[in-house]
């Protein structure tokens, strides 16, 4: 079932359609992959794609519900470390982004309302992305609906060390924002999301399909 975003989740963040002086939080940073865009099963498939390409669609051993919200590079390291496969990590994760890159424009899976809630919550607050996916797709992403337009930060799982469910991500992304991580709230869908927020010290909006 498709998510649809109402001007009540705005709300939930602090946001008034008065525009109240007095505001819970000071700035929303929104995961991507599951809050933002229904993406996962186009990452799954993404990935089926390439493993039965290199010839593991039966004996690839990947449970894809366990990755959620980690990033590509994680997956790829440890099916690289049991199988020992051929193709370079670089290669294989290049060939899963060029994939899913495809799928996204076929099926353009944006959340019904999303862009509407962006509309109505990016005069009143700094709005970050912070994705464990790498820029290249979090760019195809970006680039639907121009999307692009309302965040004035991203961050990628490529721009810190350590990944969700580490602080990094969202750190990073308060950081560029000029916002203190207390006052800034996260929108998340996975386990490893929630907990990264937490430990940043930020409230967390958690969305239960994938918890």
């Amino acid at each position: 079932m498709r998510r649809k975003y109402t001007v009540a989740q705005a709300e939930a963040c602090g946001y008034n359609r008065r525009a109240t002086v007095t505001k819970q939080f000071q700035a929303i940073i929104f995961d991507m992959d599951g809050v933002v865009v229904d993406s996962e099963p186009l990452h799954e498939r993404a990935f089926r794609e390439v493993l039965e390409e290199i010839g593991y669609a039966r004996s690839h051993g990947i449970d894809f519900a366990a990755y959620y919200g980690k990033s590509d590079l994680v997956v790829w390291r440890d099916f690289i470390a049991r199988h020992r496969p051929p193709q370079s990590l670089a290669e294989l994760l290049a060939r899963k982004e060029e994939k899913f890159a495809a799928l996204l424009q076929r099926v353009e899976p944006i959340f019904k309302g999303l862009p509407e809630l962006l509309e109505k919550l990016s005069p009143g607050y700094p709005l970050a992305l912070a994705s464990g996916s790498r820029h290249p797709t979090i760019d195809a992403v970006l680039d639907l609906r121009g999307l692009r337009r309302f965040f004035r930060a991203v961050v990628s799982s490529e721009d810190v060390e350590h990944g969700k469910p580490a602080p990094d991500i969202f750190l990073r992304a308060a950081e560029l924002l000029a916002i203190p991580p207390n006052v800034c709230c996260v929108i998340e869908d996975s386990a490893a999301g929630v907990e990264a927020g937490l430990a940043a010290g930020m409230t967390v909006i958690a969305i239960t399909n994938s918890l």
